[in-house]
Formats: structure tokens, sequence, C-alpha cells
């Protein structure tokens, strides 16, 4: 359909933009010649009286703050000690648990600040997840819901998308012949997210043309005349499926994800989720769809939110609006914990017989990112030694199904305790030093699944026994 805007509506929307128009539905006028043949047949447009932004963009979010409610409510959020659970169980309320993914989406969103050097080289702030996993994981909901939340947001799908349909396309025009340029998904999802679904069903031309704007952030073109480059600096969230429609623990990761090196080390966490069978989490499942459908037939979204604790969508974006305003820095003490940790994740994958991942240079920029993003979440313009240790907890949890799987399937059952020991033991004498620290052992456990009390039992029985 053809919409005309006039007088004060010129410009006020940009491309990518969800909104509601009202307006008035009209013939095109024919004259002379044309009016004669033209018949009953007549082209019709739209002749905008009222445009309505149905998601604000972040700033006129900012300028809503003005609001002395809103501005009180999310300075209340910020005070909460759990002000980061909370957010992330916000996202998407009807899906059961997945409370890590949720937290690594929270923090997609917020993302962390582009750096420009002296020499005009650019970092960018923008983080990149994909979700592999099992169908039925509600992979596809997480990206449909995050794409309506997020300011800016584009979905698209894997199958229903091109090369020229993601970056941009030549065109001709109808009226002047002349050959126009028509912005693709990515380039629409400027300054926002852009979700793609079944990102494994994708051709391999196709989705090269992704390593691009994953990392230099533009879209280059030379066709038909036109040489340019154009801004994509979106956020990509994706999709996929293994090489197998199911993950097969017989086989190697990199069989299973059936994606290029290139193409992986480029997302900052590539989070694996398996379906696997437990009685008592398939009893809460099943529990948590049944109150789902009973509560939403009988209570509105708004009085839901407020009994479960959740924070509203409006206000979620609100939030994360003014965490995007924050500029943390990492100050110089972290330096050197930051880079001893990226040691340790390239050794540990040197020693892996089948690497779950590829661990780069770009790893340690997604670590220096993930942490920013903490920082903006807390609205704070300095990183800590938590934020990075939520960093690297979030990428070692990325690979947890993965971990249990092969831990299921290739150990017999031990008591905690053994396993406990055995895996610092492990540690240790791989890096053949005669200390752990705690928060390391913690980072070293938590993977496999077990939690802080398991550990202290750990060291006090271990201790009780002179064994440390």
């Amino acid at each position: 359909m053809t919409l005309h805007l006039k007088g004060d509506l010129c410009r006020s929307i940009r491309p990518g933009d969800a909104v509601a128009v009202a307006g008035v539905f009209l013939p095109v006028p024919y004259t002379g010649y044309r009016a004669m043949r033209a018949g009953l047949i007549a082209n019709t447009y739209l002749e905008a009286q009222c445009v309505e932004q149905l998601k604000q963009q972040p700033s006129k979010v900012l300028n809503s703050l003005e609001s002395v409610e809103l501005e009180e409510r999310i300075n209340q959020y910020n005070q909460d000690d759990d002000v980061y659970g909370k957010l992330a169980r916000s996202i998407c309320p009807e899906i059961f648990g997945h409370e890590d993914v949720k937290k690594a989406l929270l923090i997609l969103m917020v993302g962390a600040p582009t750096r420009t050097m002296k020499d005009g080289m650019k970092l960018r702030g923008d983080l990149h997840v994909c979700l592999m996993g099992d169908p039925g994981v509600a992979k596809s909901q997480l990206l449909k819901h995050v794409s309506l939340v997020a300011p800016r947001g584009v979905y698209t799908t894997g199958r229903g998308a091109s090369g020229v349909g993601l970056t941009a396309s030549i065109t001709k025009d109808p009226h002047t012949g002349q050959m126009t340029l028509e912005g693709g998904a990515l380039v629409l999802a400027d300054n926002g997210i852009c979700c793609i679904d079944e990102f494994d069903k994708m051709e391999e031309t196709e989705r090269t043309a992704i390593h691009e704007v994953m990392e230099q952030q533009t879209v280059s073109i030379a066709k038909a005349g036109i040489t340019t480059t154009l801004n994509a600096r979106a956020t990509v969230l994706a999709a996929a499926n293994p090489a197998y429609s199911r993950y097969d623990t017989r086989r190697s990761p990199a069989e299973n994800m059936a994606l290029p090196a290139s193409l992986l080390s480029r997302f900052d966490l590539m989070w694996l989720i398996l379906d696997r069978a437990d009685p008592e989490l398939d009893a809460a499942l099943a529990q948590h769809v049944l109150n789902v459908h009973r509560i939403s037939s009988s209570t509105s979204t708004s009085a839901r939110f407020s009994e479960e604790n959740l924070v509203e969508p409006s206000e979620l974006r609100a939030y994360i609006a003014k965490a995007r305003t924050f500029t943390p820095e990492v100050p110089r003490e972290l330096n050197e914990y930051i880079a001893c940790a990226y040691a340790e994740m390239r050794a540990e994958e040197a020693a892996s017989e089948n690497p779950h991942s590829y661990t780069t240079a770009r790893t340690l920029l997604g670590i220096l990112r993930l942490s920013e993003a903490l920082a903006r979440l807390r609205f704070s313009n300095e990183v800590v030694q938590s934020d990075v240790d939520e960093a690297l907890r979030l990428m070692q949890m990325s690979k947890v199904s993965l971990l249990e799987s092969r831990d299921n399937r290739g150990r017999t059952s031990a008591d905690p305790i053994s396993e406990i020991y055995g895996i610092i033991r492990d540690y240790a004498i791989r890096s053949g030093s005669q200390e752990v620290p705690f928060q390391k052992a913690m980072r070293l456990i938590q993977p496999r699944g077990f939690r802080e009390e398991q550990l202290r039992t750990c060291l006090d029985e271990s201790s009780s026994l002179n064994v440390w």
C-alpha cells in the first residue's frame, strides 16, 4: 500500500519503525488520456492524518522519564539487590526455566558502548548471541518476544531470507526507471536487534553476507553502478537447530553445530540448549504450562505481572534505555585478572580432544562487552570484578547442557563431594599451582551443576581429613 505523508508528518518515522497510521483511503486521480482508458480500476493510496509509534525509540523513552512515577519505579528497581534476576525473569515469563538464557538476552538488549579509536577504527559494542538446541525448547518464542520488547527489532527466518534480503537489494523504480537501493533486514534494524530464526536453514552463500555486518557493522554494496556503504549497527540474535535436527552426543560439537569457525567466533555467546529427560523438570514444566493457560484466560496481563513481581515490557524498555546512557570503563586493576581468565580458557580448549567452542581474541572482546553491559545494568560507569565473574560464568553456563549430557553418558554416578574434589584436583595438576581461589573453584564446578553449599561441604570434609 502506498502511503502519503504531508506537512508535519513528513520525516516523523524512519524505515524499520512499527507504527499505526490513521488516514483516508483514496483513489489516484487520472487526467487526460489516461482517465479515458482507466475504466473502473484505479490505483489507491492512503493519505495519512495521524501516525502513532507503537514502540518508542530510546530517545523518546528517555524524554518520557520526566514522568515522576516512571522514574521513581526505575530507581526503585535499580536499588533492588536482585534487579538482575528480576529483569531477566520479566523476559517472556510464559517460558519455563532458561534463567541464564534470559539473563543473556537481557544483556544483549543492554549492550556495551561502541569504542572509536584515534585512528578511526571502531570496536563494536553490540553483543551477538546464537541459541542452538533441540526442537521444542522455545527458541523461536524467545526471539519473537525480544523483537517485540526491543525499541527497534526486526524478525526474519532463514528460509524466507536471502542474502540481498538481509543486507540490501538493487531495484528498478517503476516510474523513473532508475536503479534504487533498498535496505534489507539488517539495515532496517540499525541501532536495534535483528532476530534470525532457522539460522541453520540458510544457504551458505547467503549466510556469508552476515559476516561483515557482525564485525564491521556495515554493508558494502557494489552493484548496477551503485557503490556505497550502509550502516548496519545491529545486534544479531540467531536461533538454529543442530546439524542432525537433534543434538547427537556421540558426535563432536563441531559436527553437531555445522557452522564455520569464522561465523562461530563472531558470536559472543553460543548457547547450547539440550532437551534431556528429567522426571522432576518435566513435571514442573507441565505444571507451569497448565498454570499459564489457566491464568491467561482469567487474569489481565498487568495483574499477572504484579502478582509474580515482574517488570512490564514498557518499564523494561525504559530501564534499558536509561542503562544505555552509561559508558562504563574497565579499571587497570582488572586487566591481569581478565587476561589470566582468557589464557585459562585457551589452555582448556587446547587440552580438550573435542572443544565445543572456538576461543579467539574475539572471545576476549566478548568478555569485556559482557562485563560492560552488566555494569550498565547497575547504572555504573565502572566495571567491577563481580561483573567479570558473571560474564565468565555465562560463557561457561552456555555449554552446561553439553557437559551434563556428556557426564551422564560417560561417567558413573558418584557422590558430589568426590566429583568436586576431582574437578579441583585436575585443575590444580593441569595449571601446576598449589592454591585455587574460591571464586575460580566456583567457576569450575557451576557448569557441572554443583552449588556453593556442596563446595563448602567438600572443603570442610577435606580439611577434617587433612587432604587440603
